[in-house]
């Protein structure tokens, strides 16, 4: 490890938010006006991540008030609070650049169900295994 990466390390985050392409997130960001400190939340589709360890980005875009507003974040900044995920897109692209042509309802993706928590196991219904689990049920 050389000296960029032992300084990169020391002040990359413990946990980062773990952000995909085409979600739509809320980023909690802290606004310095003078000597007042505020949070203020941007929410919008991530249509671009780029960069690695502590330089990874993430491109926020958002309607406001009919315009189409893009923000950059650095992940691992202080003056990001936290990166809530709002929901799951599917995409089939690593760069939504798409969307910035597209308007109202063209510009909505296809959200993607949450996986249900508990896991079920597999019913096995041929084979020695099932066999061996039929006889052990009864």
């Amino acid at each position: 490890m050389n000296l960029v990466d032992a300084i990169e390390k020391k002040e990359m985050k413990e946990q980062p938010p773990v952000v995909r392409i085409g979600d739509t997130v809320k980023v909690h960001m802290r606004i310095v006006e003078g000597e007042k400190e505020r949070i203020q939340v941007i929410e919008g589709v991530v249509i671009k991540m780029r960069g690695a360890a502590n330089r990874k980005t993430i491109t926020v875009r958002k309607m406001s008030f009919g315009v189409g507003v893009e923000r950059i974040f650095p992940i691992h900044s202080p003056r990001v609070e936290k990166v809530d995920i709002v929901k799951h897109a599917k995409v089939r692209r690593a760069k939504l650049y798409y969307l910035r042509e597209l308007r109202g309802k063209a510009a909505r993706l296809k959200e993607v169900k949450k996986a249900p928590t508990e896991k079920k196991s597999k019913v096995r219904s041929r084979g020695k295994k099932a066999k061996a689990a039929r006889k052990k049920a009864v």
